[in-house]
């Protein structure tokens, strides 16, 4: 099946780069930068492909000479995608990016290019880059050999050390605007009532409600906020609920999203904006906040071998608790 093209933001981004490489002004290493699911993985390949090609400069990337071929096979030996590895002790995967991935690279970026042009590094998600990992890359950071890349993705650039954002040039991926986004969408086979329905639930993002469409994220999130209204009555256990929601693991992660989203819905509800699912806002502010918190802390814990459910259960106990106080002030 043929790539979709690019979104026209993800194009524009691709576009600023080419134009900065052509110019003799783009960086050795670029820190691709945005929202997850925005399109910085898709840029980060044209822009690859772009620079392996063995095509004229001025041209865009031709898909046809022996770089481009090599390169769409998997196998070019001037490429390299440093992303989560099996550990080899407990065979599952890795959660973050580990040190002797990081020296690796750097030794392959200090030999000559096997075809003769460039060399390019992916790194995704360079934010999952563990301290000795980090301390690795700088060195190679620190020693920019000439037409040598390195691409670092990231959702969460502030969890890059500072030295490490300090020497990268930021190629940043916002969301675009509404009429962008839904034209978008609907070029991609989806009914404009759907396609409107899905980038409200996701805030304006275009990748997370193309995903949800096709996906079934949208009435997995009917379902979540249905459910998590019922606690909030006292109709339903928080218990069972939270047994429930990480009975699927594979869909959790976006149970939790959905409810960090919805409570983040109350909170402006409360300076005036229509609230989620027929709740009245907390009156308190701050206890809300803190529920916010801590839903997040377990929505970044998901990965360790704790009891999600029941630490899930004690937070919407929290919450049926917070909603019960709301209903005695009115």
């Amino acid at each position: 099946m043929e790539a979709r093209p690019l979104a026209p933001w993800q194009q524009q981004r691709l576009d600023a780069a080419l134009a900065a490489w052509r110019a003799g002004r783009l960086g050795h290493a670029q820190l691709l930068c945005g929202p997850e699911a925005i399109g910085k993985r898709a840029v980060a390949e044209a822009l690859t492909a772009r620079l392996l090609c063995e095509a004229a400069p001025a041209l865009p990337a031709c898909g046809e000479c022996r770089s481009c071929r090599l390169l769409a096979a998997g196998s070019h030996p001037d490429f390299r995608l440093v992303t989560f590895e099996v550990n080899e002790n407990t065979d599952k995967l890795r959660r973050e990016l580990v040190v002797e991935q990081v020296r690796a690279l750097s030794g392959s970026m200090q030999m000559t290019a096997q075809r003769g042009g460039a060399q390019v590094v992916l790194i995704d998600p360079a934010d999952a880059l563990n301290t000795a990992a980090a301390n690795a890359l700088l060195k190679t950071l620190e020693e920019p050999a000439p037409n040598r890349f390195l691409l670092l993705l990231s959702a969460e650039p502030q969890r890059l050390p500072a030295t490490i954002r300090s020497r990268c040039q930021r190629l940043e991926l916002a969301l675009p605007p509404r009429a962008e986004a839904l034209a978008w969408l609907e070029a991609g086979g989806h009914a404009p009532a759907r396609a409107a329905e899905a980038l409200e639930a996701a805030a304006g993002h275009p990748g997370l409600a193309d995903a949800w469409l096709r996906g079934g994220g949208l009435a997995l999130r009917e379902a979540t906020l249905k459910e998590w209204a019922a606690v909030a009555r006292g109709i339903a256990s928080p218990l069972t609920t939270g047994q429930h929601w990480f009975a699927e693991p594979e869909t959790a992660p976006l149970r939790l999203r959905f409810v960090a989203d919805a409570t983040l819905a109350l909170a402006r509800a409360a300076a005036g904006a229509p609230a989620p699912l027929g709740l009245t806002p907390p009156g308190d502010l701050d206890k809300l906040a803190r529920w916010f918190d801590s839903l997040n802390r377990l929505r970044q814990q998901l990965a360790a071998p704790l009891r999600h459910e029941l630490a899930l259960a004690g937070l919407l106990a929290e919450w049926r608790a917070l909603m019960a106080t709301t209903e005695t002030r009115r």
